[in-house]
């Protein structure tokens, strides 16, 4: 018997688009590069900056036609969805503010979408774009790409076996060192719009590293906390919004938790980590060692599980590439996170399905992230009193 998956890699490449991603952003080069890891995808056409000539030149860049070459993402969503050879999916790497504007017009035109996190920069526009996504029938896949690792796809399996019993204390905490000082007030690109609330949103924290925290805790219990008390803080002078987050996690099961995220925590680039504590035993998986699971029953010797190991089921099997002690690491996990989108999108153009993925976040997703940022925020301005997301 051949599964659907199987078919869906057999195809021809997927045509896709990008809105964002030119000349000096990070993460747009990223995306670029897991999209094609697989040879899955072929980027066809951008609009990836509203200066013209700096749209032009990264187009050139990257071998988009000048045809395909756009300054305007409205143009782009026109025009292409009216091409016999037009994009079938459009990944958006804008600044937050413009999240929700371009996949409102790409839904529109009914082209799939694959957009990075946040879901937007007000809860009031996610709320419309999940009604909106929801309506298309299209696939709204979004980018929380530590849910791609290998050893993440494992720990899910292992908690949602059993293996942990029942989950008591969650602890979760993405730290950095890079807007230790005020290099936004200096012009630095990337520090200065993720800094500044009217393209931010309301945290800016939360919405760059906290939300991946906060749906990776989700991704692997399989939970998402009822109530929250966070306690949000600015530590740079004259930074207009939060650079440091603490926040208490309340679940429906009775289990607790703690969230941190920090952006001015010396001597840490990106250090993600994610602890889980039940009755049975403990987890714990480290995004700097990635393709490791310290797995401890209560009373045991700790067993450290290695992708592509011994004693693995196919969850971690199914998105490892090569053999154990090859490292796999942040491209690789996040093109596993593209492999399953374009499945998904090909199987509903096919009409194999409707394009739901288990594995893909969803619109769904990011907008429960946006209800955490909204609820951490207003906890933190009320004296971290107890919120309900």
């Amino acid at each position: 018997m051949v599964d659907a998956r199987s078919d869906a890699r057999a195809t021809r490449r997927m045509r896709i688009g990008m809105v964002g991603g030119g000349r000096d952003a990070f993460i747009g080069a990223v995306h670029r590069m897991a999209a094609r890891l697989d040879d899955r995808t072929e980027l066809v056409a951008g609009a990836l900056s509203s200066d013209p000539d700096r749209a032009r030149l990264s187009a050139a860049d990257i071998g988009i036609a000048p045809d395909r070459a756009y300054s305007s993402f409205a143009e782009m969503a026109e025009r292409e969805a009216a091409r016999p050879d037009g994009i079938e999916a459009v990944i958006i790497v804008t600044p937050n503010h413009l999240h929700a504007p371009v996949a409102k017009a790409f839904l529109a035109a009914g082209i799939d979408v694959i957009c990075d996190k946040p879901l937007s920069a007000t809860l009031a526009e996610a709320e419309e774009l999940a009604v909106l996504a929801r309506a298309s029938g299209l696939v709204f896949a979004v980018t929380f790409n530590n849910t791609g690792y290998a050893m993440v796809r494992e720990a899910r399996s292992m908690v949602a076996a059993g293996q942990l019993g029942t989950l008591r204390v969650v602890r979760v905490e993405y730290i950095q060192d890079w807007l230790t000082q005020p290099i936004d007030a200096d012009g630095q690109k990337q520090a200065e719009w993720r800094t500044d609330p009217e393209r931010a949103g309301r945290s800016a924290c939360l919405a760059d590293i906290g939300v991946h925290a906060f749906n990776l805790a989700q991704f692997v219990t399989g939970m998402a906390p009822e109530l929250v008390a966070a306690d949000l803080t600015t530590f740079v002078p004259g930074r207009r919004l939060d650079d440091n987050a603490h926040v208490l996690l309340r679940y429906a099961t009775g289990a607790r938790g703690v969230l941190i995220a920090s952006q001015v925590s010396p001597g840490n680039g990106n250090r993600l980590a994610l602890k889980l504590y039940g009755d049975k035993a403990g987890l714990e998986w480290l995004a700097h060692e990635p393709e490791v699971i310290r797995f401890t029953p209560f009373g045991k010797p700790t067993r450290i599980l290695v992708r592509g190991g011994p004693g693995l089921g196919p969850a971690s099997a199914d998105v490892s590439r090569i053999p154990a002690e090859h490292p796999e690491g942040y491209i690789e996990g996040f093109a596993n996170l593209y492999r399953d989108a374009v499945d998904a999108i090909l199987r509903r153009r096919s009409g194999a399905g409707d394009g739901s993925s288990g594995h893909v976040p969803s619109v769904e997703d990011g907008l429960l992230a946006m209800r955490f940022i909204e609820a951490a925020v207003n906890s933190s301005l009320t004296g971290s009193a107890w919120t309900r997301l």
